[in-house]
């Protein structure tokens, strides 16, 4: 088990005094992507040459940078940014929006930023996982806003979301949200088979295409309708889940979580639910780090959904782009004294 103060920052004062600078970040991916030393992407070979913060492997002659084939391969931003912006993605509940890191952090635009956090949700998916067991309570609901149309799960032009959680002696366990294209027995039973371990019971409301969805399952099916109680009383920990996830979407990102990208902001909110109950921060931090390093190299343009072209091309840029900042700063001998001058008194 990974030690905090020694293994990962325990909080922010130390997150920022461990990388004060590029070099540091970078020793730290080096250290977590190969811990027993380094290895040869290409040819597996052990023994190399480093230089300028790269390896020349001795045995294929490759020269392989830490960060190529990650998250963080060619990106232009420091990586004193990239460490700052995962401790503020995963400190918080609510996490952070793309609007916040480009007001508080030296990022040079909007795009940018946005950019940063959308690769970082694709390291946040439970793709690969192992499933929840024991009682799992299942449900759906529609995540977007009232949009006019037929209302409950006949409803059409809504994006509809399973959820499903663990229910055990000790409160709610870990969970699962997916977008899932109706409410069918076949979508059901797809988004249950794929992220619930077989022999687990299932309790769910008195949807009728539960049944055939649930084979190979225990069934605990609760009528809400007989029951005269709001869903939310017989099926608390997967509204309670619901809930959190909309207060995400509207409160954080001011209900801008599009359809498009609706799977990847579910990823995230699971991805820190999953882990509230963590010792520190810092772990979850290391979590979130371990992954970016794991995760293959996205373009913008894969990341991208629906690409809007602007409606009036932008003037073409000449000359070198500017460099983007850094929090590597260097020592800073307070400015607000650089224009004192003596009182009389």
């Amino acid at each position: 088990m990974p030690i905090a103060g020694q293994d990962y920052p325990a909080d922010l004062a130390q997150m920022r005094a461990w990388f004060p600078d590029d070099e540091a970040c970078l020793d730290y991916l080096d250290w977590l992507r190969w811990p027993q030393g380094f290895q040869c992407p290409g040819c597996e070979g052990r023994s190399a040459i480093k230089q300028a913060g790269r390896y020349r492997c001795r045995d294929c002659r490759k020269r392989v940078s830490v960060t190529a084939g990650t998250i963080f391969d060619k990106t232009r931003t420091p990586l004193t940014v990239w460490f700052e912006t995962v401790w503020l993605m995963t400190s918080g509940k609510q996490g952070v929006s793309a609007a916040h890191l480009h007001r508080v952090l030296p990022i040079s635009s909007y795009q940018t930023a946005w950019t940063m956090l959308s690769k970082l949700r694709t390291a946040m998916s439970s793709a690969g996982s192992g499933r929840l067991t024991g009682r799992v309570e299942v449900d759906e609901t529609f995540i977007g806003g009232p949009r006019p149309g037929t209302v409950g799960r006949g409803a059409a032009g809504k994006t509809l979301v399973a959820g499903a959680i663990e229910v055990n002696k000790h409160g709610w366990g870990r969970a699962r949200l997916a977008v899932i294209a109706d409410a069918s027995a076949g979508s059901l039973k797809a988004f249950i088979q794929a992220n619930i371990e077989a022999g687990s019971t299932v309790v769910s409301d008195g949807w009728s295409a539960y049944p055939a969805a649930l084979e190979g399952y225990a069934h605990e099916r609760l009528n809400v309708s007989a029951s005269g109680l709001p869903a939310h009383h017989s099926l608390p920990a997967v509204h309670r889940l619901f809930a959190s996830v909309k207060r995400l979407l509207d409160g954080t990102y001011q209900g801008s979580g599009t359809t498009e990208h609706q799977p990847e902001y579910l990823d995230e909110f699971v991805f820190r639910f999953n882990r509230r109950h963590s010792s520190s921060r810092g772990l979850v931090f290391l979590r979130l780090i371990q992954r970016a390093i794991l995760s293959p190299p996205v373009s913008y343009q894969e990341l991208v959904r629906v690409p809007k072209p602007k409606a009036v091309s932008p003037a073409g840029v000449r000359g070198p782009r500017a460099k983007p900042g850094s929090l590597d700063l260097g020592p800073v001998d307070r400015p607000w004294r650089a224009t004192d001058t003596k009182v009389d008194r």
